[in-house]
């Protein structure tokens, strides 16, 4: 089994910053492009940011410049750094991650995390 479990939403000011983490876990062997999505209310889940597992980085435009995506392949760990943060920012924010694991052989499967809220308000 394999899952994603992120951390580190809440509330935030305008102006503000949040860090969220997404940890993987199980029978991992390797994983690949990891990122992050989000979805406001009433609309579609949208790309925040990706990062392949040599640290190539795609960000929305929406968030660059704002927002820093990095990985520890050591931990299985994907954090975004969000800065300057607006209110348009609020969503509930998705941890993705593409995933090589043990089963009866080796097998490639995109994951998702239960998402974590992320509100900026004053």
């Amino acid at each position: 089994q394999v899952q994603l479990v992120e951390s580190g939403g809440g509330l935030v000011q305008p102006g503000g910053s949040l860090r969220l983490s997404c940890a993987a876990s199980g029978s991992i062997f390797s994983i690949n492009t990891m990122g992050w999505y989000r979805q406001p209310a009433g609309k579609q889940r949208e790309l925040v940011a990706t990062i392949t597992s040599s640290g190539n980085t795609n960000y929305a435009d929406s968030v660059k410049g704002r927002f820093t995506i990095s990985r520890d392949n050591a931990k299985n760990t994907v954090y975004l750094q969000m800065n300057k943060m607006n209110p348009e920012d609020t969503a509930v924010y998705y941890c993705n991650a593409d995933i090589s694991y043990y089963t009866t052989g080796l097998t490639l499967r995109n994951y998702w995390g239960q998402g974590t809220q992320v509100t900026v308000s004053s």
